[in-house]
């Protein structure tokens, strides 16, 4: 799936969808140069459950946990990681196990020690707005790729059609 993202507004309306569309758990990778707007998004996923407080990028912390309702959500920020292991140590098992909902901005530092994500999502700098590309990595993947698919808020993101996708790229 390709959308175009005229706008931050535009982006925070993905995230809420994609919130929405991941009923409370589930992996998401998030990856996209600085200022592309991973954090936006993933401010977004936390709107759809109710938080109207600031998000930040967990930069320094590398993790930083939301308990919403009945919904756990740790946002990852892997920039700063220096190796993977280092996962092990801020108990990255627990918190990418369960029941939770995680959000990975940098997924490529953490390679080779990170699970495959339900959803890879790559956004880039495209003028003013930027451009998400999401893919499935697995079954659920596709399940919430159609969930989206489906939902009316994201007509205003402009759905990149077959006959405007890239040369090589393949839109839904």
């Amino acid at each position: 799936m390709l959308l175009r993202l005229d706008d931050e507004a535009r982006q925070v309306v993905l995230g809420e969808c994609l919130g929405r569309a991941l009923e409370g758990h589930g992996l998401v990778y998030l990856e996209g140069e600085l200022g592309a707007g991973k954090t936006t998004l993933a401010r977004g996923v936390l709107r759809a459950y109710g938080h109207r407080g600031a998000v930040k990028s967990p930069t320094y912390t590398l993790v930083e946990p939301y308990e919403l309702d009945d919904v756990r959500i740790h946002h990852f920020d892997l920039y700063r990681l220096g190796d993977p292991e280092e996962l092990e140590f801020i108990g990255g098992r627990d918190l990418l196990g369960g029941d939770a909902l995680c959000l990975i901005e940098w997924p490529g530092r953490g390679e080779g020690w990170l699970p495959e994500p339900d959803l890879f999502i790559c956004l880039t700098l495209a003028g003013v707005g930027r451009e998400a590309r999401l893919e499935a990595r697995n079954p659920r993947g596709d399940r919430l790729l159609a969930r989206l698919a489906a939902m009316p808020e994201l007509t205003t993101c402009r759905l990149v059609g077959p006959d405007d996708a890239r040369e090589g790229e393949v839109a839904r």
